[in-house]
């Protein structure tokens, strides 16, 4: 589990096709306090460390996660949101992230307001996903606070800290980005499907 409250950006150093999966090599400040197994969540998706050099770990991305996600899209010297799961001691200043990311979306329009920045998003709406006023949502890992709530878009706005420390800064127009919906949404709205489905039948 995690917050959305990214620790530091990693470099993407390798990537490397096996099958249909590809293993991804990247660096930062606390390879030495990675171990094997450890899951870590990249740009809100959480995977699992399968090796550790001096240097640089690996994480693998099956196909499942290729199709729902924009790990696909990475390149060698790309930056990577990066989080290591909650300890149960932690503060959860985000909110609770679980690193599936449901589904992606891609930016639509980047507005610089007087030393912050408004993004504007764009999904599939046919998922069933949701965005609601104030409620909050997880891009790239990173959990923001949803304005201007529409039916298959909604705006974040970004303080400069955050521009600096994830990968925000890198987003433009056109980019895709991981979105992962909050999870109390998403269970009231299976519910109320449900619901719904059950008034239909009588």
């Amino acid at each position: 589990m995690f917050s959305g409250i990214v620790e530091q950006t990693g470099k993407v150093v390798k990537i490397e096709r096996e099958g249909t999966n590809i293993n991804i090599s990247l660096t930062c400040s606390f390879v030495n306090e990675l171990k094997i197994d450890q899951s870590l969540a990249h740009n809100g998706v959480c995977l699992t460390v399968v090796d550790i050099k001096d240097d640089y770990y690996t994480v693998t991305a099956v196909q499942e996660t290729l199709d729902k996600t924009n790990l696909g899209y990475l390149k060698v010297g790309d930056e990577v949101n990066l989080e290591r799961s909650m300890r149960p001691e932690s503060l959860l200043d985000g909110h609770i992230v679980q690193g599936h990311v449901d589904q992606t979306a891609v930016c639509t329009n980047v507005e610089e307001l007087d030393g912050s920045w408004y993004y504007t998003f764009e999904y599939d709406d046919s998922k069933g996903n949701i965005t609601v006023e104030k409620g909050s949502v997880s891009v790239n890992g990173v959990s923001l606070t949803v304005v201007n709530s529409q039916k298959n878009s909604f705006q974040v706005a970004i303080i400069p800290f955050t521009y600096e420390v994830t990968n925000f800064h890198n987003i433009e127009k056109g980019t895709v980005v991981n979105l992962e919906f909050d999870i109390v949404g998403k269970y009231i709205q299976k519910i109320m499907n449900q619901y719904l489905e059950s008034m239909d039948k009588k």
